[in-house]
């Protein structure tokens, strides 16, 4: 277990933690100087079935964490892996687990806590695709999807069940015949996000109705009080695994930011495209909504704009990024989620229109410019709710960002045009019949 003196380990920008792995209430130190480091999944001991999957992803060699926490985590001992987001900490807690599915076969085994609906979602198609040679079955059971419909899933008792903990709690209490007596795996992930969002009462109440006999792993980026607390209560010996973390953005990326107020987003954005025309543009945005609409009232202006969300259907996504390849369509706006994974080709300038949650999602999105030695630009816009989580970002790539010229007389003239392109937007969502995908338009 962790040493109670120890207040809080952070992965922050500028500090580097070696990859190792100790046992947590030790502080023994396995380091990979007994033998060179493993360069295949197969040298960490992953059978033939799932390295075949892992090939087929496109995983050409395990990520530190992976390296780290996967031959511990097939030797049977529970795990803490501090690790971001985009770590391959997924993979890192999905191979052992199927392996294990594979050696004994059970519906309901393993348990995946998650902090957000996108998440979990993304978690889902991970293990569908390690284990698609195996017929792995999964459940997403997270807010704002009808209960009904979810207890039917859950009825087929799936192998793999990835939850918030709001929602599996009202399943636990109120979906007759629903149980997880016989769980083998618990993964919480995001720990610190789930405890941040004040799950912990829906935390402690899932370990009280699961097996006290089962394996755990928890995955965080920081070692905060509360996930000490949760990693006490939920992990037996565990063994804590760390990798090295280093935030840095190329040297050729020309970061600004925007401040304005709100309600002039879209008016600032419109000015900018226009002074940067000729460029292409990809415009990440906070929510699926906010990508479709951003998208309507664009095109309305003129500006050849084409959407890139998770309400779209793969091939629909697929389409939308041949699109912007092909240069048919110069700007593409996306989510985090919808474009993790995508082979998204270097485009002139990034503008985060919403600015991101997690400041770790600032440094993939404007790692989509300046690449393979080439110049590009970031623009942030930057409004008066959005101050510390700006503050957060420059804290973690360790530099002041400059201001992007902006010329707000210009940019106040666009306010009748831009509007009315607001209306039409809105107009085009509110007249989609029920059953048509936003993605359509």
């Amino acid at each position: 277990m962790a040493d109670d003196k120890e207040e809080s380990v952070e992965i922050n920008a500028g500090e580097t933690h070696d990859g190792s792995c100790s046992d947590s209430d030790t502080g023994d130190v396995h380091t990979e100087e007994k033998e060179e480091t493993p360069k295949t999944f197969k040298e960490l001991g992953v059978t033939e079935v799932l390295c075949e999957a892992c090939d087929q992803l496109g995983w050409k060699s395990p990520t530190k964490i992976q390296i780290e926490s996967i031959p511990v985590a097939l030797q049977g001992r529970d795990v803490i892996g501090l690790a971001e987001t985009g770590s391959g900490k997924t993979g890192a807690f999905a191979l052992p687990i199927l392996q294990s599915l594979l050696a004994s076969p059970q519906r309901l085994h393993t348990l995946v806590l998650t902090p957000t609906r996108e998440l979990a979602f993304q978690i889902s198609e991970q293990f569908e695709a390690l284990g698609s040679s195996i017929g792995v079955k999964c459940a997403v059971i997270v807010g704002g999807i009808d209960m009904m419909s979810q207890s039917l899933v859950l009825a087929k008792k799936p192998h793999i069940v990835i939850a918030t903990p709001g929602r599996l709690i009202d399943h636990l209490e109120n979906t007759k015949g629903f149980t997880m007596r016989a769980l083998k795996f618990l993964v919480m992930d995001e720990a610190d996000r789930i405890l941040n969002m004040d799950f912990e009462t829906e935390v402690d109440k899932i370990l009280k109705v699961i097996p006290r006999e089962r394996r755990t792993f928890l995955f965080s980026a920081t070692m905060t009080k509360k996930v000490q607390k949760l990693q006490r209560a939920a992990l037996k010996d565990p063994v804590k695994c760390a990798v090295s973390t280093k935030y840095t953005t190329v040297e050729k990326l020309q970061q600004y930011y925007v401040f304005i107020p709100s309600k002039y987003k879209d008016c600032y954005l419109v000015s900018i495209l226009n002074e940067l025309a000729g460029n292409s543009f990809i415009i990440f945005c906070g929510t699926c909504n906010n990508a479709q609409r951003v998208a309507l009232l664009l095109r309305n202006l003129g500006i050849t704009a084409i959407p890139l969300h998770g309400q779209m259907s793969q091939n629909k996504r697929l389409g939308a990024l041949n699109k912007f390849k092909s240069k048919s369509r110069s700007v593409l706006l996306a989510t985090d989620v919808a474009s993790r994974g995508l082979d998204i080709p270097h485009v002139d300038c990034v503008i985060n229109y919403d600015i991101p949650t997690h400041s770790k999602d600032y440094i993939h999105r404007v790692g989509r410019t300046a690449r393979a030695g080439r110049s590009g630009k970031s623009i942030t816009f930057v409004t008066q709710y959005d101050v510390e989580l700006f503050q957060r970002i420059e804290t973690l790539i360790g530099k002041k960002l400059p201001a992007f010229p902006t010329h707000e007389e210009e940019v106040m003239m666009l306010v009748e045009r831009v509007s009315e392109a607001q209306r039409f937007a809105r107009l085009v969502r509110e007249s989609r019949p029920s059953n048509q995908p936003l993605a359509s338009y």
